[in-house]
């Protein structure tokens, strides 16, 4: 579909001259005659840009950036004038233009100017897009007082430099308070970088975390930048740490004792900047008394401790899990949300969640698709295993 550009002038032959060049390039155009009609048309219709005469009747270019600025703020606006000076573009920038053009314009400029224009307001608006996903990822849902006392930990702990350790099941949401320490941190505008220490095969481990140098092995056919300087300047999320060979974990330990890692295959010492959080779903004591895990680290991880506990030990949080999941996975759908019974919200409550907050996602998206308008108790007996 075209993208629309709002012209604003009180020269007719001026809008004539900008429609005719912006339909040819395949622009729609609308057009208003002074500033007031322009404002009017801007609240009441939908553009991706907007060019504006400054000198009009009735209101001028900058009271119309200025009510353009409230009424639709992402729209981008580029101010025009044949009787413009530094002092004029500069304040127009200022108040939120997006670029000041002289009258007669230069044709191929104002073209550019319109699509660097559209092309930054696509971005502002995917930025928005991802930040919302981001933000999403990292919502933690409830109010049971486990849950208020892993907030409010969350919430002291985020704007330290301490190294945290979250333990709990599988499934328990131990990677949503890894993110939300970082969202909340002083490090939010810099890289969260996630490893999965178990889904890595041990002789792998080193290379995935600090790099490797070319030929440093068989396949090591070109130089690699591993987790810790990928994460430099921010947070590394080592997820199941306890899954991580004694060997990487000693490499590991002096990383976070010296702040340097060297490259497998390589001499050069690197420094890296890096707040480390760790999880796992294991007793690393147990661990560490079974000489699987080095004490030495688990007391350099463990300067916070946070644990994250299981969907039965907080069932109070559950009709909120599962209205989130019920608007989340329809949004995913473009779908309006289903309404759900007490019954069935009760039945929900009452199961054996073995598979935590994940195995009930999973629940709501299966009943979401195979339930009618309203997930009745009926769904739940017919389209869940009962243990």
């Amino acid at each position: 579909m075209a993208q629309t550009i709002l012209v604003i002038d009180d020269e007719k032959a001026i809008r004539k001259a900008l429609n005719e060049i912006l339909t040819f390039e395949g622009f729609k155009v609308d057009e208003a005659a002074d500033g007031a009609e322009g404002v009017k048309k801007i609240e009441d219709n939908t553009y991706d840009c907007i060019i504006c005469d400054i000198k009009m009747p009735k209101m001028d270019g900058i009271e119309v950036l200025q009510k353009a600025q409230e009424l639709k703020p992402d729209i981008p606006f580029i101010v025009i004038s044949g009787h413009g000076t530094i002092e004029t573009a500069v304040d127009a920038v200022k108040k939120g233009a997006y670029d000041y053009i002289s009258k007669p314009p230069d044709l191929n400029r104002l073209l550019i100017t319109v699509r660097n224009a559209m092309d930054k307001k696509l971005l502002v608006a995917e930025t928005k897009q991802l930040r919302k996903r981001i933000s999403k990822a990292s919502e933690m849902i409830g109010d049971s007082a486990p849950m208020v006392k892993i907030k409010e930990t969350i919430e002291k702990v985020a704007p330290t430099e301490a190294r945290v350790l979250i333990t709990g099941d599988n499934g328990a949401g131990k990677e949503l308070v890894a993110r939300r320490i970082h969202e909340l941190s002083n490090r939010s505008n810099a890289p969260l970088i996630e490893v999965n220490c178990a889904a890595i095969p041990s002789e792998l481990i080193e290379s995935e975390l600090f790099g490797h140098e070319k030929g440093s092995f068989t396949s090591a056919i070109k130089q690699r930048i591993g987790k810790f300087e990928q994460a430099s300047g921010g947070t590394l999320f080592m997820d199941e740490i306890g899954d991580m060979s004694l060997d990487a974990q000693a490499k590991v330990l002096r990383a976070l004792q010296e702040g340097k890692i060297t490259r497998v295959g390589g001499e050069k010492e690197i420094k890296v900047d890096v707040r480390v959080i760790a999880a796992t779903n294991k007793n690393l004591m147990e661990e560490v008394e079974a000489k699987k895990f080095r004490l030495d680290l688990y007391h350099r991880l463990g300067v916070i401790l946070i644990h994250v506990p299981s969907l039965d030990e907080r069932r109070d949080d559950i009709p909120s899990l599962i209205a989130h999941f019920l608007k989340d996975i329809s949004e995913e759908y473009k779908q309006t949300p289903k309404e759900i019974e007490k019954d069935a919200v009760k039945s929900l409550q009452d199961y054996n969640w073995t598979g935590n907050i994940r195995e009930l996602r999973n629940v709501i998206e299966r009943l979401i698709i195979l339930s009618d308008k309203k997930i009745t108790k009926k769904d739940i007996e017919n389209y869940i295993l009962v243990k």
